[in-house]
């Protein structure tokens, strides 16, 4: 009688019962939302960033409510997608209550090339004459454009030589979308012979005969490890399978566009490069890991990988294009290979190396973008385009990315023994009024070295007994009308921003060391002490080699500092 008069405990009682969950709610609409981003993809727990891309594309950021449907869809925890999302300088993430940013966001470049060249004043310039509520202005590392500085990336859309005037003219003209320049085609390049070597190999190959060719032109990991590229071939190919190959797209040492140069120009030499590499390992799967500021190249490769699928070259699903988010540490093989699977860029501890345990556990190949540009024209054209040139003792070619007080910046392919007066001769000869005074061999890693150095060969193991290395052969120059002392404290920012922050050494050395550079006097003792601690601790080549240069400058630009 009671309960059929609304009475009793199922009717009336006032408990703490929730009538939700606790935590976060599920949105209706961000679910909606979801749903439709995500509708005809597959559902997998390593393409949690290409998804993270979606809502970003999308929305101009990453909202609380959207973050809680994708951990829905996902069946993941909150934590972990956050944990992700944050990591990367691309993603804005943005929680209840907070503002979102504006719709337009403008990124200036920084890297020692673009702040000779007045990026900070541009900066400046822009953050005065732009409404902040409609336009925002950030910082931001290298963008692989160091022959155009400064340069800026409004929205998608790269301004090369930027000026205010550039600036506003792309605004009101509503250019923030990639312009993507002439380059080969499929067809163009199939025409022309191309992927009749891959099919020969598929057919008729002996991985034995394609090996040795490779080790005898001298083909080395062109990334910057130096690695001999057949043994590195071998090791994978003697792992036990399923393997895999990741292609290590992330460009980010600043000075550094060789890859950007040949994938906006000759794509398909690279692809079929790396479908060679693929089969000599057997790979189940080959990952092009591309980095975010280049979504010219992104889109050429998405055009061009579609085009080998429609020609049967490739099933559909054989590669598979990674877009990075903003993090330099993920050149690093390791940290690429989990930002592959879908987490933090964070490298991992070795051993064991990636050549037995890689992506998902399994054996993966890492090569670098240009290295598999030379495979095709070895296996083509023969060893001895590498190995038949020899300058200074030394053979070979390298593409020298330059850039700095020089007249016609750009890449330059010389052999791999010229010296930097044979570089600067290349690009054009010192800018008018300018006096050449350093130089940095291989980007910021490499540290500085002074003019009075000019007869270095700046290749694989020359640069070693003077301190420095050739790396990725990101060489800028600097004249009389610069400091040495503010280019190491430009390098070491970018250190200090780029840190993972997994190991202490790293994560606060690169803090401190710009604390005490930014001193009129260097504190010298206590900075080769704090170089030590993290040449020696850090776990991976960032930290160990931030250090560089600091160490250059106190050696070689004493008067400075």
């Amino acid at each position: 009688m009671g309960a059929e008069q609304g009475s009793g405990v199922w009717k009336s009682g006032r408990g703490k019962g929730r009538v939700t969950p606790k935590g976060r709610q599920l949105d209706d609409q961000a679910w909606a939302d979801i749903e439709e981003l995500l509708a005809g993809m597959p559902l997998r727990r390593d393409l949690l960033i290409e998804y993270l891309h979606l809502i970003q594309d999308r929305f101009g950021h990453l909202s609380a409510a959207h973050l809680r449907a994708l951990s829905e869809k996902m069946r993941l925890g909150m934590v972990e997608i956050y944990e992700v999302a944050t990591f990367y300088a691309h993603f804005d993430v943005v929680k209840e209550g907070e503002t979102p940013p504006p719709a337009l966001t403008i990124r200036v470049c920084d890297s020692l090339s673009c702040e000779l060249a007045g990026a900070q004043e541009l900066k400046a310039a822009l953050e005065n004459g732009l409404d902040p509520a409609e336009v925002r202005v950030l910082r931001a590392p290298c963008m692989g454009r160091c022959d155009t500085a400064p340069v800026l990336e409004l929205g998608h859309a790269h301004i090369d030589h930027a000026t205010l005037e550039k600036v506003d003219a792309a605004i009101l003209g509503g250019h923030t979308h990639a312009h993507i320049p002439d380059y080969e085609t499929f067809e163009a390049y199939r025409a022309a012979g191309g992927y009749v070597m891959l099919e020969d190999l598929r057919q008729n190959g002996d991985f034995e005969t394609v090996q040795q060719t490779l080790l005898d032109s001298g083909l080395r990991g062109l990334g910057g490890a130096g690695f001999p590229s057949g043994r590195k071939w071998g090791f994978v190919r003697d792992a036990a399978g399923p393997r895999y190959l990741a292609v290590n797209g992330d460009e980010g040492e600043p000075g550094t566009f060789k890859d950007r140069y040949y994938l906006e120009r000759t794509p398909h030499l690279f692809l079929e490069g790396m479908l060679v590499a693929a089969w000599a390992v057997e790979a189940q799967t080959c990952f092009i890991y591309m980095r975010d500021e280049y979504p010219a190249v992104l889109e050429i490769l998405a055009r061009e990988i579609t085009a080998l699928e429609n020609a049967g070259i490739v099933p559909v699903g054989y590669i598979e294009l990674r877009r990075g988010a903003g993090a330099y540490i993920c050149g690093e093989e390791s940290a690429m290979i989990e930002s592959i699977e879908g987490k933090r860029g964070i490298p991992r501890h070795r051993p064991p190396f990636v050549a037995q345990v890689g992506i998902f556990n399994r054996p993966t190949l890492v090569n670098n973008i240009e290295t598999l540009h030379w495979v095709t024209r070895i296996l083509r054209e023969g060893g001895e385009i590498l190995s038949g040139v020899e300058r200074n003792g030394r053979k070979g070619l390298r593409s020298y990315s330059v850039s700095g007080r020089v007249k016609n910046p750009g890449v330059h392919l010389l052999p791999a023994g010229s010296t930097i007066m044979d570089v600067i001769e290349a690009a054009g000869g010192m800018l008018d009024g300018h006096s050449f005074k350093a130089y940095q061999p291989g980007g910021p890693s490499s540290g500085l070295l002074p003019a009075s150095m000019n007869d270095i060969p700046l290749d694989f193991d020359t640069l070693q007994p003077h301190g420095t290395f050739i790396g990725s052969a990101a060489v800028v120059v600097l004249s009389d009308k610069d400091s040495a002392k503010q280019a190491a404290l430009n390098m070491l920012r970018f250190f200090e921003d780029e840190s993972c922050g997994q190991c202490t050494p790293c994560r606060v050395g690169c803090e401190k060391a710009v604390k005490l550079m930014e001193a009129d006097h260097w504190d010298q003792p206590l900075l080769d002490d704090l170089c030590h601690a993290m040449v020696d601790a850090s776990i991976c080549g960032l930290g160990q080699a931030a250090p560089n240069p600091i160490r250059s400058a106190m050696k070689y630009f004493p008067e400075e500092i």
